[in-house]
């Protein structure tokens, strides 16, 4: 609080909010405006805040307010105003030696807040940043000028923005280069908003007129970006999207145009037509910069997976517990919540209801995405806009065979009667004349027009009810094979069982012989793009019905094995980051060998499951594996191979985390169970300890089966296992003991993985304890998981150091990183990790006082932390002693006391002490507000017992412990030391528990 000198009214300094973007105003939350005094005071304000929270020196402030040329004892006359400026605003300017702070939550002040909001770049924030601007400004001319130009930049990514909505923004675009003709970025943006309203002269005349401008006032030619503008409109090309493209695009002027006002005008368009019509390719044309590109073409059928790799969405990684995982769908609605992009859904035709069921969920729970979808047929949802993709008109098809046959065929003129016979034998179709253009490098261009008649005369003769896709794009494929060598027609054929290509040296190993691999990427039927080799899926999907690949496809799988098993052990090893990458690159083929053993060999599938789990845990790829884990068991059964029981556990996992609600589900986790007894012997795959105890939880005893002791690894590991459970327990010397010896394991190992779970158990014991160590131990953690590239297990350790903040009284530190969480949640799709950033800003919320922000934000958590067996109590205990400590805020101690309750139900569930004792030093709040600070002091000595250290630094303990001190006197160290030295149960009894 302080006092002003207006009334002497008393203003809460949290209310305050500071304007300086306009007048400069000082106002209440409710309005209230502080008289300031004259300008030069209130320049001296404006000038502190600019920098609040930083100190300005004496010097800056005595330029900004008198310029160059200050008076003689401008230095008195300095300190004379900010004593003045004190007087109105006591305690909240600093002196320091060398100047002067404002001590002041910099979000309490307009300009940055601006800046904060400006960093989004999205149209949402840099409208609210503008908004905060109400006229000229009260400023020094050179910080004047620099706002301004930081309003401008924002103005300039505003329109950025739209113009990647789709917006028309000329009239305003315009409007500003008039204002600033010389700024090259707005007239960039001009150029390419007339050129996307169909104005590509007046887009052209722009790019003169700056040139004009820059020679004529600066003597300077345009910048690198605006030349770059001007050749794409000169060009006819939109900007770059992803997937990038390495041809120009040719015509279909119209139907780019009908397509983007359909997009403005609505929510979902569906581009339809057959096969090799050009629909990928217009829909890539189209999309704007913030687009998210999803290929359904090798989709099986979920497509909601295929949309989350898309978005880079991975599971949890490192640290979450697992089971009863969101299924992908939500994962979707949650990472695509608050974004506004364009969402592309590329083929389809062959999984169109599944397409259909999630952009209706999108549609209706995401309003800030938009879907364009290309597919056969309509996706059939109301609301759809259908756009039709004809076949290319006579001159346009002509024109594109021409520009790629001037690839291979310099000088090749468009001109030929030939070339549009050609064009009309293969109906206008763009991946059929891109194919034929591409033969002239062996062939002339009568030769071509010569055996495509022949083959379409064949093919006419054939089913005419057959797709178009199949009677035109077959003919050009099989007449591409029939130009092939035996030899190559091999390989052709035999590359086929690759899925997502393959090195040279994977191709040398599967299939007869890699000889004839250069001669196929020069007939244009593989593709060789960073050292692997590709084929074209129409390509492919004919070659590979040319021969028998059934012995190929076991051959195929062995190898992925054995690839599979290489790797395991060097994932727990330095190289792990290497073998990682590498598995990659073929987990397109690892997934089709698994597919295809699941079928034809379940104790190959099985294998493979153990060999790949660890590499599947580390990417947070358990969705996408769950389902083809699901199909093994249902080949398995619940008798399997004796001496893979490993690998049916490892299976049961996956198979658990995707299918919760599967009936066989219990029968395959007490197989599990009994197969994890510790009287069948070390375990072979020492993963399966860790991702069994992930989905299970903490082992309720020694029944578990022993990791294999001949390695430093599972030595390791199996002490790290054994510091988490003293953890749990609340014996916190022992646990850092282990903890510590397992690190020192894992660090002559090189595990990255393994040590950042040491680091953050680790984190946990020494941020109790309040040791100076927790902020480098979380560091460190922070970059391991950083090399790891795991966004989940980051947020998870921004969770653990913003709480260590919040509870120091660094609030604008924990905010930061909890708002870090948050986004990371978003960008994850994972419900939980949203929970647990929404309850880190609650407790900022409550720290600096507005609880009923604080109560939003931690109901939001709850709502948001989804139920499981497993999964989420450690979050929902934290979430509920939460809500505790703000009923108790409240007045309501029987809501208090009901949300303490069960927090402590949540937190014995998966057997936590140190929740439990946080549940024990919430009500240890209520006894003492129902007037009982005796069982206050009790309560708190219990939650030492569980959680086996007091709580260093927490303001919440101190308070109820100050307050229970300043009661009972020398009677409260007797009460605390009765509540400490309980046994666990005695403790968990006087909170009205039973040790489960």
């Amino acid at each position: 609080m302080f006092l002003v000198n207006d009334g002497c009214r008393i203003w809460d300094r949290r209310r305050v909010r500071f304007s300086i973007l306009g007048t400069v105003e000082v106002r209440s939350d409710n309005g209230d405006e502080l008289p300031l005094g004259g300008p030069r005071q209130r320049a001296l304000l404006a000038l502190l805040l600019v920098d609040a929270g930083r100190i300005v020196t004496f010097e800056r402030l005595i330029d900004g307010l008198y310029g160059d040329q200050p008076p003689a004892g401008a230095a008195n006359a300095l300190q004379s105003q900010v004593s003045r400026l004190r007087r109105t605003l006591p305690g909240v300017i600093s002196f320091h030696p060398t100047g002067y702070r404002i001590d002041v939550d910099p979000m309490d002040v307009d300009v940055h807040r601006f800046e904060d909001l400006a960093r989004h770049h999205d149209v949402t924030h840099l409208r609210a940043a503008l908004d905060l601007w109400r006229g000229p400004l009260e400023l020094p001319v050179d910080t004047a000028a620099r706002l301004v130009e930081l309003r401008l930049s924002a103005e300039e990514d505003l329109f950025e923005a739209r113009l990647a909505l789709g917006e028309n923004v000329v009239p305003e675009v315009r409007a500003k280069v008039a204002e600033y003709p010389l700024r090259e970025r707005l007239r960039g943006q001009l150029m390419r908003a007339l050129y996307a309203a169909g104005r590509q002269a007046e887009a052209l005349a722009e790019f003169e007129d700056a040139r004009r401008l820059l020679a004529t006032e600066l003597g300077a030619d345009p910048t690198a970006e605006l030349a770059a503008t001007h050749l794409a409109v000169l060009r006819g090309e939109t900007r770059p999207s992803l997937p990038a493209q390495l041809t120009s695009f040719v015509g279909r002027h119209d139907e780019r145009g009908r397509i983007t006002r359909l997009l403005n005008e609505s929510r979902l368009v569906t581009i339809v037509g057959p096969g090799g019509v050009g629909k990928t390719r217009i829909a890539i044309e189209v999309a704007p910069p913030d687009t998210c590109f999803v290929d359904l073409s090798t989709v099986d059928g979920d497509v909601a997976q295929a949309v989350l790799s898309a978005l880079g969405v991975r599971d949890a990684g490192l640290f979450p517990s697992a089971g009863g995982t969101p299924d992908a769908g939500t994962r979707v609605l949650a990472a695509l919540a608050d974004r506004r992009l364009l969402l592309v859904l590329d083929n389809c035709e062959h999984v169109v209801n599944e397409a259909a069921r999630l952009s209706r969920a999108v549609l209706t729970g995401c309003p800030g995405t938009r879907i364009l979808a290309t597919s056969r047929e309509a996706l059939g949802i109301t609301g759809e806009y259908l756009c039709p993709l004809p076949p290319l008109g006579p001159a346009e098809a002509a024109r594109l065979f021409a520009d790629r046959a001037r690839a291979v065929s310099p000088g090749f003129a468009e001109s030929s009667a030939t070339v549009r016979r050609v064009c009309a034998a293969l109906d206008g179709l763009p991946l059929a004349i891109e194919l034929a253009a591409a033969r002239l490098r062996t062939l002339t261009l009568d030769e071509i027009a010569d055996r495509l008649d022949d083959r379409f005369r064949l093919l006419s003769r054939g089913d005419r009810t057959a797709p178009p896709r199949h009677r035109t794009l077959r003919a050009v494929v099989e007449w591409s094979w029939d130009l092939l060598a035996d030899d190559e027609q091999l390989l052709a054929g035999q590359l086929t069982v690759f899925a997502g290509g393959a090195t040279f040296e994977t191709v040398t190993a599967v299939c007869d012989s890699a000889a004839p691999l250069p001669d196929l990427v020069d007939r244009s039927l593989v593709e060789n793009v960073g050292g692997r080799y590709r084929m074209l899926e129409t390509i492919r999907a004919f070659c590979a019905a040319q021969f028998d690949l059934e012995p190929l496809r076991r051959r195929h799988a062995v190898y992925f094995h054995e690839l599979a098993e290489q790797a395991a052990p060097e994932l727990r090893r330095a190289a792990q980051l290497v073998w990682m990458s590498r598995l990659d690159s073929e987990q397109a083929n690892l997934r089709a060998a698994l597919t295809w053993a699941i079928d034809a060999d379940v104790a190959l599938a099985l294998r493979l499951v153990g060999a790949l789990s660890q590499y599947w845990y580390l990417r947070g790829l358990r969705d996408e594996v769950a389902p083809l884990a699901a199909a093994l068991l249902e080949r398995v059964g619940t008798e399997p191979p004796d001496e893979l029981d490993e690998e049916y556990v490892l299976c049961v996992v996956y198979a658990a985390w995707g299918r919760t609600d599967a009936p066989e589900r219990e029968t395959h986790l007490k197989l599990s169970e009994s197969f994890m007894d510790a009287s069948r012997g070390p375990l072979r795959r020492p993963f399966t300890a860790y991702l069994w105890a992930a989905t299970t939880g903490p082992p309720k005893g020694a029944s578990q089966r022993a990791l294999a002791s001949d390695d430093l690894w599972s030595e390791s590991f199996t002490v790290l296992g054994n510091g988490i459970l003293h953890l749990y327990d609340g014996s916190t010397e022992a646990a850092d003991r282990e903890c510590t010896r397992a690190l020192a394991g894992f660090r002559a190992i090189g595990d990255r993985w393994a040590m950042a779970i040491a680091l953050n158990i680790l984190a946990a014991l020494t941020d109790a304890r309040g040791d100076k160590r927790f902020l480098p131990l979380v560091e460190e953690a922070l970059r391991l998981v950083a090399e790891l590239d795991s966004v989940e297990d980051t947020a998870s350790l921004l969770r653990r150091r913003g709480h260590h903040f919040a509870r120091h009284g660094d609030l604008d530190a924990a905010e930061s990183d909890f708002a870090r969480v948050v986004a990371s949640a978003r960008q994850a799709g994972v419900p939980e990790f949203l929970a647990d950033g929404y309850w880190g800003l609650g407790e900022v919320a409550r720290f600096r006082g507005d609880l009923g922000e604080a109560l939003r934000l931690q109901e939001l958590a709850l709502a948001t932390c989804t139920h499981g067996p497993y999964t989420t109590g450690e979050a929902r205990a934290r979430i509920l002693v939460a809500l505790g400590r703000l009923a108790e805020e409240d007045g309501d101690m029987d809501q208090a006391r009901s949300r303490f309750d069960l927090a402590v139900t949540v937190a014995l569930a998966s057997r936590n002490m140190p929740n439990a004792a946080a549940s024990a030093e919430g009500l240890a709040g209520v006894a003492l507000r129902d007037g009982d600070a005796e069982l206050a002091a009790t309560l708190l000595g219990a939650a030492v017992a569980l959680r086996g250290t007091a709580l260093a630094g927490d303001p919440d303990v101190e308070s109820v412990s100050s307050k229970a001190r300043a009661s009972l006197g020398a009677g409260y160290g007797t009460a605390f030391d009765r509540g400490a030295s309980l046994a666990r149960d005695e403790a968990l009894t006087l909170l009205g528990q039973r040790v489960p």
